[in-house]
């Protein structure tokens, strides 16, 4: 079934080994990570963890997040960034911690041929505002994060399905469907017309299920069952 869906996939983590053995993964197109996840990893060292990163993958793209709060700074952040290779996107928060958008940070670095990443997209608003933003910019990927849409208990496909919509005005701009919960995203990506769908290892492992026969899968699931209690000598 992973042959005819057309939205790839981007491996979601920070752990360096997990990513080197994914870069050989022809089901995986590229990579992201944030500081969020780079924090659980261990990673204590921004700049060394991307360059070991680096060095290995170089054809890859590869999104590394700005963690400063401040315009100025942030935009420092993203040149910085940006030069470190030539399959380099720069994540960029939607908005500062006090919710003042970046938009016109974003068009500033498109179209001075940054390849940005626009992170912690939630609303058709923001689609519209950062689409016209980046329109006639550098490559550029809008992530939004429908896992976390669905978290709150609203149905992300619909809204991903209008953002592809509103992204074909800024036809160098690629719709990202970011903290998926289940392997069932991907098809719902698929549906929506979706470019990219960003995957944990976790759910990466999952991927060999997708399209199995259900009536194996209950055979399976009862076949486990029937192992672990032999397995605990469990008795009544």
């Amino acid at each position: 079934m992973l042959d005819k869906i057309t939205t790839r996939i981007f491996a979601d983590g920070a752990n360096l080994q997990s990513i080197l053995e994914l870069a050989d993964d022809p089901r995986i197109s590229g990579f992201t990570t944030n500081p969020t996840l780079m924090r659980q990893a261990g990673v204590t060292d921004y700049a060394r963890f991307a360059a070991e990163l680096l060095s290995h993958v170089t054809t890859h793209p590869v999104s590394f997040e700005v963690f400063a709060d401040e315009r100025e700074e942030m935009r420092r952040q993203a040149r910085l960034i940006a030069s470190w290779g030539e399959n380099v996107y720069v994540k960029i928060p939607v908005t500062t911690t006090s919710g003042k958008p970046m938009t016109e940070l974003v068009h500033e670095l498109s179209h001075d041929g940054v390849k940005v990443n626009v992170t912690a997209m939630f609303t058709l608003d923001q689609v519209d505002e950062i689409a016209g933003a980046v329109a006639g910019g550098a490559p550029s990927y809008l992530s939004i994060f429908a896992g976390r849409i669905a978290d709150a208990g609203v149905d992300p496909v619909p809204l991903v399905r209008r953002a592809v919509k509103t992204m074909a005005a800024a036809p160098a701009a690629e719709c990202i469907w970011a903290s998926p919960r289940e392997v069932l995203n991907l098809v719902q990506a698929n549906s929506a017309g979706c470019h990219i769908i960003t995957m944990t290892p976790d759910l990466l492992r999952k991927l060999d299920g997708l399209g199995k026969d259900l009536s194996q899968l209950s055979l399976e699931t009862v076949q486990m069952f029937f192992r672990d209690a032999a397995a605990a000598g469990y008795s009544i």
